[in-house]
């Protein structure tokens, strides 16, 4: 009875978790060794001399992107820089998504990769929270100030490397992943 007993304690302690490496049902907040696990500011190093697209949108706003990395956990990660050239503070995002789920309203959370030959678009990915993974904060930017900026997408098939970049007010941008 005791060795039944401590067979069925065993079975219930494993059957409700608690080890490494469990699934959480399914649910995860972000992708394993993604920009949030990592927070906010991204520790990759990125080479900003590197210019792989260039977005240029109203008042002054350019955005120079310095790499598309496909990682090994199924995401792209855009780098990237903002510069406001403009005259003026830039206070009003337009680059936000549409979602109603998306938390994020001073961010790039509306940028989308697009791949025109296989004609699918990789929205954003967000945590469960409805924080996008990408840059937040993004108001205030005044004239000449120049900002990191970083966004992760759910990666395409193995066979795609040439996408399009899109944020929204801007001309898109045509960049080649790299295998990370």
């Amino acid at each position: 009875m005791t060795a039944l007993l401590a067979v069925g304690i065993a079975g219930l302690v494993a059957a409700c978790g608690g080890g490494e490496g469990e699934a959480n049902d399914g649910v995860s907040e972000a992708p394993a060794g993604s920009e949030r696990d990592k927070g906010e500011e991204s520790t990759q190093e990125v080479d900003t001399e590197r210019v792989i697209g260039k977005l240029a949108g109203p008042e002054g706003m350019v955005i120079e992107l310095h790499s598309a990395t496909r990682d090994g956990g199924g995401f792209v990660t855009v780098h990237g820089t903002l510069t406001n050239t403009g005259d003026r503070t830039f206070n009003y995002n337009r680059w936000t998504s549409s979602e109603n789920e998306i938390r994020s309203k001073s961010s790039i959370s509306g940028a989308t990769l697009v791949d025109p030959a296989g004609k699918k678009r990789y929205l954003i990915l967000r945590d469960t929270d409805g924080e996008c993974l990408c840059s937040t904060g993004l108001t205030n930017i005044k004239s000449g100030e120049s900002r990191p900026i970083y966004a992760q997408f759910p990666a395409p098939p193995a066979g795609v490397s040439d996408l399009e970049f899109h944020l929204p007010t801007m001309n898109p941008a045509t960049i080649e992943l790299t295998e990370g």
